[in-house]
């Protein structure tokens, strides 16, 4: 679909293309607002015949990955992507970093998703495998080799310290290294030390061993994946909001040989089994290797055409499924984990570039009619499971960052049950209250002058508790938000600024607005307060998690009056369990140190 200057704005694929397009004009009722803004734009619709649907899911990715559509998922610079390429066509053959795949007979490795992760994997391999880095023409006669030599990162095969074959079986090492196939590189290099030992070559017996030894820490160093040998790739999706990371475990034998993750564009209003499947189609679409097997973290939109496409490209079969059970589950659920962490850790890095969190800052003022930038904002929310151990986090972050220091934890000590608007309002009590006081205290000393200035500036140092606020964010929609601002009117506090962040639609309600306001999917004022709401959340159920496990190791001991912990201590050492206590007689218990015989009534009565 292209615009009326030619450009491309979208790149699909249909088995039936007059229902497919027609899927894109039809009631502005019905369509999703990204399909509802594509339909405005699009003049011409250009299409190509193919022969199958995996070639057609083929050619989409590389339409996509070529010319960048907006409404398509794309990978983010995509074209970009580098790398490692090991010119086995050369007599000599290097290793090098590019960032273009040609049909030149040469090995590539990649994609890989920064140049920083290309550049540690070369590092690694250059530091295990001493093939030569320079570009000059190899004849054998130079007079003497360069550095790489005499530091063991080159064997010199410019000087003929080395024969052809050797050279080509350092190669082959690498190869087989970037393939994932540590092991079988071990293997080698140990039965070759073995042989050179036996054959009285101890310095090369020695070189191969310290070879063997740095290929075996580089190997620990990678996580166990499973116990049994398996060639895979492990894809899982982490989205929030508009933004979505896949993160790739390359697992090769019984280890995870390499990972790497990518941020994708263009996901706002695409399902998760959309933006994973737009993805593996355009991974695989350049990707030099393609496994055995493919585990996913959900089922992908296409995942027959999918699965077909990559059984032409392997030339035998490949099983794509999603693991439910196992260790291969535990391995995706592994691969979903660092996804969200790099997700959060992309935020991070965007809420530390200062000029963007003031304008997210000047945004959500302009948003949210606040009477000045939102520079201290508190958030506060509630973590409980069927009203147990019911606790409630406040956040607090200054000029968009978070000031741990500042980070408070709250047990829920009036509420019985789960409920979360009566827990809201004890907390924002409890803390709210202390301001109230002190601005109380201030003025009660305006007006009496009572005591000098000096005394009040001793008395009256500020805390934590005596900071207004510029934003107060509830996690909750518009029932939190009601009981939030019942605490602030009862407290004098009605200039504080209140709203609540519904999570669902990510809507925020304010005080005497009934309809939510909605920011755009890609605010930086909206990302500003998803950061700080997720970091409320985290910091509320870490708490929750802590105290449910305290709960669950209590013991009956520990309800019994006047068994404290030394004496609980003294139980367990001398009957081993609370089931041999309870078998215990009286004497037998008041026996024990610490014990009189009235202490050991009320503990066999008590259990």
């Amino acid at each position: 679909m292209r615009d009326v200057r030619g450009d491309v704005l979208y790149v699909g694929k249909a088995t039936n293309l007059r229902s497919r397009v027609r899927s894109y004009f039809g009631s502005s009722r019905s369509l999703e607002p990204k399909v509802l803004a594509l339909a405005q734009l699009v003049v011409t619709v250009d299409h190509v015949l193919t022969r199958n649907e995996a070639e057609a899911l083929l050619l989409e990715a590389t339409l996509v990955k070529r010319h960048q559509p907006q409404y398509n998922v794309r990978l983010k610079d995509d074209k970009h992507y580098p790398y490692l390429k090991v010119d086995v066509q050369n007599p000599w053959p290097r290793v090098t970093i590019t960032r273009r795949v040609e049909a030149d007979g040469a090995r590539y490795f990649g994609p890989y998703a920064s140049a920083g992760s290309v550049r540690r994997t070369l590092d690694v391999v250059k530091k295990l495998f001493p093939w030569r880095s320079c570009t000059k023409p190899i004849t054998g006669t130079d007079p003497r080799p360069c550095l790489d030599y005499y530091i063991k990162r080159c064997i010199a095969p410019c000087t003929a310290f080395c024969t052809k074959e050797e050279y080509d079986e350092v190669i082959n090492q690498t190869v087989l290294f970037l393939d994932g196939r540590s092991r079988e590189v071990l293997d080698h290099v140990e039965a070759e030390m073995l042989k050179a030992s036996d054959d009285l070559e101890f310095e090369r017996a020695a070189r191969l061993r310290d070879q063997a030894e740095a290929i075996r820490r580089v190997t620990e160093r990678q996580q166990m994946a499973t116990t049994t040998p398996l060639d895979a790739d492990v894809f899982a999706l982490a989205r929030s909001g508009d933004e979505a990371c896949v993160q790739v475990f390359f697992v090769r034998g019984t280890a995870v040989a390499d990972t790497d993750s990518f941020m994708l564009d263009g996901t706002q209003d695409a399902s998760d089994a959309e933006v994973l499947s737009a993805f593996l189609a355009q991974f695989f679409e350049s990707a030099t290797y393609v496994p055995r097997n493919v585990l996913l973290s959900m089922r992908p939109d296409d995942l027959e055409e999918l699965q077909a496409a990559l059984r032409e490209r392997r030339g035998s079969a490949v099983e794509i499924r999603v693991p439910e059970r196992g260790e291969l589950r535990q391995l995706v659920a592994s691969a979903e984990e660092n996804a969200r962490s790099t997700l959060a850790a992309h935020r991070v890095r965007w809420m530390s570039d200062r000029d963007k969190t003031q304008a997210a800052m000047t945004l959500l003022q302009d948003e949210l009619d606040l009477p000045a930038p939102p520079n201290r904002i508190e958030c506060y929310d509630i973590s409980t499971i069927q009203g147990t151990n019911t606790v409630a986090s406040m956040v607090v972050f200054e000029q968009g960052a978070p000031v741990n220091g500042q980070y408070r934890r709250f047990r829920i000590k009036t509420v019985e049950g789960q409920d979360d608007f009566a827990s809201m309002r004890e907390v924002l009590t409890r803390r709210f209250s202390r301001l109230a006081a002190s601005r109380r205290r201030r003025r009660e000393a305006t007006v009496t002058q009572a005591e000098t200035a000096e005394v009040d500036a001793a008395e009256e140092e500020p805390t934590a508790w005596d900071i207004v606020p510029d934003l107060v964010i509830i996690d909750g929609g518009k029932g939190q938000l009601g009981a939030a601002l019942d605490v602030m009117r009862d407290l004098e506090l009605a200039d504080v600024p209140v709203c609540g962040l519904a999570k669902r639609e990510e809507e925020v309600f304010v005080k005497d607005v009934d309809e939510p306001i909605v920011l755009p999917r890609d605010s930086q004022a909206l990302y500003l307060i998803q950061r700080v709401r997720d970091e409320a959340h985290r910091f509320a159920i870490t708490y929750h998690r802590k105290l449910r496990g305290q709960s669950a190791q209590r013991s009956v001991l520990d309800s019994i009056p006047g068994v404290g912990p030394r004496r609980k201590r003294a139980l367990l050492r001398k009957f081993g369990s609370v089931r041999a206590l309870q078998e215990a007689s009286v004497e037998e218990i008041a026996t024990t140190v610490g014990f009189t015989r009235r202490l050991a009534e009320t503990v066999k009565r008590s259990i």
